[in-house]
């Protein structure tokens, strides 16, 4: 039983830098590095959303503008007759 409690206390001995760092990290929150890495990633979706969503406009402008003769389809074809 001797030997048990000894080895009991050895290892909470040892472990607890351990449990002190853990507290310690606990309180502080997220650091400066995780923010500005979170930052990071938001800049990357914001800076790909504007671009995506001006091609998104533009296609559906094309779409849903309807010009006689300007069809790419039938213009290709008419270039073909012609030759």
């Amino acid at each position: 039983m001797r030997t048990l409690i000894r080895m009991l206390a050895n290892v909470m001995i040892m472990l607890m830098p351990t449990l002190a760092a853990a507290q310690v990290a606990k309180e502080e929150g997220i650091g400066l590095m995780v923010w500005l890495f979170m930052g990071f990633g938001a800049l990357i979706i914001v800076f790909q959303l504007f671009p995506g969503l001006a091609l998104f406009a533009i296609m559906l402008r094309e779409i849903f503008s309807h010009v006689p003769g300007k069809n790419p389809i039938t213009a290709t074809a008419k270039a073909k007759d012609k030759l």
